[in-house]
């Protein structure tokens, strides 16, 4: 088991590729068809171009406040890769290269930071949540979710996202104490980026790992460099073929790092110092598959272009896409709020259409 060769107590992380996109540990090499690889790095280059475009339209006016995932690719992407499209994705803010793996649309994406509920509406089949702003609050959802699968015996797991920062909430430490007692099907990704806002991870934690924190809630966990795609998939494929066997929950820490800010209303130069962005840019999770696919032979240099090409097309076709469609009304704080509006919330409705027409004072 990889939680036992890679024990946290032990300051162990586990790594499959440096940060040149050489193997360095062999035997944990996963096999992985050469077509799944392409399209990870096709999702991953993807990712990245709609990530930077966001960042340009917020600047724009044209979407809201906006969290960049630069840098932390692999640590979604990983853990999407090695689940199911039936399994569960309960993401925070920073996960956008697992949402496109599930097939979100990326319109969809945008809409949502557009400040459009619309874009919340997902295909049933995704199995994908709406992202949750209060910071750790989709932890317990997440726990909920996997009971109910369990209890439907349905044999899904939920794979749940969160940052270090959520760790330091009561939310993060309720949910796995709950997982923990029931053995639900959850495996827990923290993206350990180093910093909470302005907040470093020395001061967040005095535990020398995040992983080891499920220790006292009796289940295993794992340190791994999140920015190697390949070790945050055998993790999460360990830990979702625990979960599914009904063996409980799993915790992994993806230890990776923000190159940007942490939303576009931040400024990390203010707490951050620049010589520790210079230290982690090389270890960009991109650059590293990039060279091991290369190394492989799955990649050249015209088959890169190629793929930036077709991303930055995509994207500029998904943002048009979301644009195209209507704004947000009034009705859609009523409209959005329950699957089926009870008789309350649709007399509010009713009043709040006659006010806004002058047929009531």
């Amino acid at each position: 088991m990889l939680t036992d060769d890679y024990n946290p107590h032990a300051g162990r992380m586990l790594q499959v590729l440096d940060q040149d996109g050489r193997i360095v540990e062999p035997s944990l090499e996963p096999d992985i068809d050469p077509e799944v690889l392409r399209k990870a790095y096709r999702i991953m280059v993807l990712a990245r171009v709609a990530d930077e475009k966001a960042v340009i339209l917020q600047r724009q006016g044209r979407l809201g406040a906006y969290p960049p995932n630069r840098g932390q690719e692999a640590a979604s992407l990983g853990p999407a890769m090695a689940t199911g499209q039936e399994d569960w994705f309960v993401w925070a803010f920073r996960e956008l290269t697992g949402l496109l793996w599930k097939g979100l649309p990326l319109k969809s994406y945008y809409l949502s930071w557009m400040g459009n509920e619309e874009g919340s509406r997902y295909p049933e089949e995704l199995k994908v949540t709406p992202s949750t702003i209060p910071v750790g609050s989709q932890l317990p959802i997440a726990v909920g979710i996997a009971y109910a699968s369990s209890y439907r015996q349905e044999g899904k797991i939920v794979l749940a996202f969160c940052g270090d920062g959520a760790t330091s909430e009561g939310d993060f430490h309720e949910a796995l104490n709950t997982a923990g007692v029931l053995k639900t099907a959850n495996v827990f990704v923290v993206q350990n980026n180093q910093w909470a806002i302005s907040v470093p991870r020395s001061r967040q934690t005095a535990a020398p790992t995040i992983a080891q924190k499920a220790c006292a809630y009796g289940f295993p966990s794992i340190q791994v460099d999140g920015n190697d795609l390949l070790a945050m998939y055998i993790a999460t494929k360990e830990a979702a073929e625990r979960a599914r066997r009904g063996d409980g929950p799993t915790l992994i820490e993806a230890y990776t790092y923000r190159l940007g800010d942490h939303t576009t209303s931040d400024d990390a130069k203010k707490y951050r110092e620049e010589a520790e962005l210079k230290e982690w840019e090389p270890r960009d999770p991109l650059i590293r598959l990039k060279a091991y696919m290369m190394s492989k032979g799955l990649l050249d240099e015209k088959g890169d272009e190629a793929i930036w090409n077709e991303a930055k097309e995509f994207v500029e076709k998904s943002v048009e896409q979301a644009e195209a469609v209507p704004g947000p009304t009034l009705d859609d704080v009523f409209v959005h709020t329950y699957a089926e509006m009870p008789p309350e919330l649709s007399e509010q409705l009713e009043k709040h259409r006659r006010f806004m027409t002058g047929g009531e004072r």
